[in-house]
């Protein structure tokens, strides 16, 4: 569009200006994402005690996800491991239940492959 004296009207330099600086700002605000790793821990339980469930969380929040063992359980001299956990922070937390229905946890590192091994001392969180 070209004005009386044959220049482009301002208003459309500004609408291209504003485009061209959004398409190149879009690789600034994807790499603002998270991103999501996969991460497997193997339990190793090594306690008198059978665990029924498994879980996974983020480190400060208690938003569990569903049961990872499904019908299996871990029993005692047993181990499991939980493959491809999604993981899209710094770490993630690994919560067992057992079978007196108490908790145990503990946060593994995202992208690494653990070890948690279950004792008879590992702190139980039995809600009393």
């Amino acid at each position: 569009m070209r004005n009386s004296d044959g220049m482009r009207s301002p208003r459309i330099v500004i609408i291209i200006c504003v485009a061209l600086l959004a398409v190149a700002s879009l690789p600034l605000l994807s790499s603002g994402r998270s991103r999501t790793t996969a991460t497997s821990v193997n339990i190793v339980n090594s306690s008198s005690r059978t665990m029924v469930h498994a879980y996974v969380s983020h480190v400060n929040a208690d938003d569990w996800s569903g049961n990872q063992l499904g019908d299996a359980t871990i029993g005692s001299g047993q181990s499991y491991n939980l493959a491809n956990i999604a993981c899209d922070q710094q770490q993630v937390k690994v919560i067992l239940e057992d079978q007196d229905g108490c908790f145990l946890s503990t946060a593994v590192n995202c992208g690494d492959s653990a070890t948690w091994t279950v004792t008879n001392d590992t702190a139980r969180d039995c809600g009393y």
